[in-house]
């Protein structure tokens, strides 16, 4: 296979993927946040504990917007700073109740939603994906890599 054709998919696939993220996690927000808050929090969800610096490498900001951004869902009651015991200059960020029910409900939204696209394929198609997935997870998108 030619390298360069696979890249070329790779764009599409990524490019789809964020298409869909969009379609399914419209709407899923709570109205008392922004969409990059609501971004913050489900990386932290998916990640958590995560410092600044980590929050703002992944969502494309400079650490005052992103620190800016945290101190907002902190003053929510979303998220919450949390000393490191080995090195109490560094900080981690999780998500506090309020923030986990908050994202467990959109969760719940966007399984739905995921559950209505796959609802017609087949048991050995739903097992394909499965195991496309894990390839890709393992050979594509770990960042240990």
């Amino acid at each position: 296979m030619e390298r360069r054709d696979l890249f070329q998919k790779f764009v599409a696939f990524t490019t789809a993927v964020h298409q869909t993220t969009h379609e399914m996690t419209k709407d899923v927000k709570s109205g008392s946040i922004t969409p990059m808050q609501y971004s913050i929090l489900e990386y932290i969800a998916v990640s958590q504990p995560v410092t600044l610096s980590q929050i703002s490498d992944c969502q494309h900001m400079s650490m005052p917007n992103a620190s800016r951004e945290l101190k907002k869902l902190s003053e929510k009651r979303l998220c919450e700073k949390v000393a490191v015991a080995e090195d109490r200059r560094k900080q981690y960020i999780r998500l506090t109740e309020a923030g986990e029910a908050m994202m467990s409900e959109a969760f719940a939204r966007i399984e739905a939603r995921f559950r209505q696209r796959i609802s017609h394929l087949s048991e050995e198609e739903l097992v394909r994906i499965d195991q496309a997935i894990d390839v890709l997870m393992s050979k594509v998108f770990d960042s240990n890599r």
